[in-house]
C-alpha cells in the first residue's frame, strides 16, 4: 500500500505542469543508507506540501540517473550541473549525510542567497549551508549544538548562532534539526512539513 501510494504521489510529481507555476528545486542525496526511509517519510511530505500550495516540484540529483531504493524508485527531473537559479523561486534540502556538501550544491546555495530567493534545509543538509558560508550571523537549527561536537564542526558552524533542533528561520534562511529518522531515534518533533510550510510562506511573501 505503502509503495502504491508514493508511486502515485510521484506520477503527480511528474506529469505536465502549469508552465507558470512557480518552481522549487528539492535537491536529492543519492546513496544514503536511509534513502528509503528519506525518500518515503520527507521527500514524499516535502513535495505534498509545495503542490499542494500551488507550486511546481522539480527534483534533482547529482547523476539524474533514478534511484531506486528498496519498495519506491525516483526519477529526477534534472542534474545538479543543469540547474539554473534563476528558474526556482525556493529551494529545499531534506536530510543528507554530513560528508556531503559538493561544489555543485554550495555554488546553488551561494547564488540562491545571492539572488534573494529562500533556502530550506533539515538536519545533515546545514552542512552545505555552512560550507556556502551563509550561516555566518544567522540562526539555524541543527540536532545538537556544534559547541558540544568535534573542532572540525565547531569551525564548520563558526559564525552562526545556534538556536535549537526546531525549525528556525532567519530572513530567507529557513533551517530544522530534526528530520524524519532523527525524529523516530531521539522522539523528537519531526521538522519536514513545518520547514516546507514555511519555505512556501516565504516565497509567497517575497513575491507578492
Amino acid at each position: 500500500m505503502k509503495r502504491l501510494f508514493f508511486l502515485f504521489m510521484l506520477c503527480s510529481i511528474l506529469v505536465s505542469f502549469d508552465k507558470s507555476a512557480p518552481k522549487v528545486l528539492l535537491v536529492i542525496k543519492e546513496g544514503s543508507s536511509q534513502l528509503e526511509y528519506m525518500l518515503i517519510n520527507e521527500v514524499e511530505k516535502m513535495s505534498s506540501v509545495i503542490k499542494q500550495s500551488g507550486f511546481e516540484v522539480a527534483i534533482a540529483t547529482i547523476s539524474g540517473e533514478v534511484l531506486n531504493a528498496g519498495s519506491v524508485s525516483v526519477k529526477p527531473d534534472l542534474k545538479l550541473s543543469e540547474v539554473k537559479t534563476k528558474d526556482y523561486t525556493g529551494f529545499i534540502f531534506p536530510c543528507m549525510v554530513l560528508d556531503l556538501a559538493t561544489p555543485e550544491m554550495i555554488k546553488i546555495v551561494k547564488k540562491a542567497v545571492d539572488m534573494g530567493k529562500p533556502v530550506a534545509a533539515q538536519a545533515g543538509s546545514l552542512v552545505i549551508l555552512a560550507k556556502a558560508g551563509i550561516l555566518k550571523g544567522k540562526k539555524y537549527a541543527l540536532g545538537s549544538d556544534p559547541g558540544t561536537q568535534s573542532e572540525a564542526t565547531q569551525l564548520l558552524f563558526k559564525g552562526g548562532i545556534y538556536s535549537g533542533t526546531g525549525v528556525v528561520q532567519d530572513g530567507i534562511i529557513i533551517t530544522s534539526g530534526t528530520c524524519p529518522w532523527i525524529a523516530k531515534t531521539s522522539g523528537r518533533e519531526d521538522g519536514t512539513v513545518n520547514l516546507t510550510q514555511t519555505l512556501i510562506e516565504t516565497i509567497k511573501t517575497k513575491t507578492k
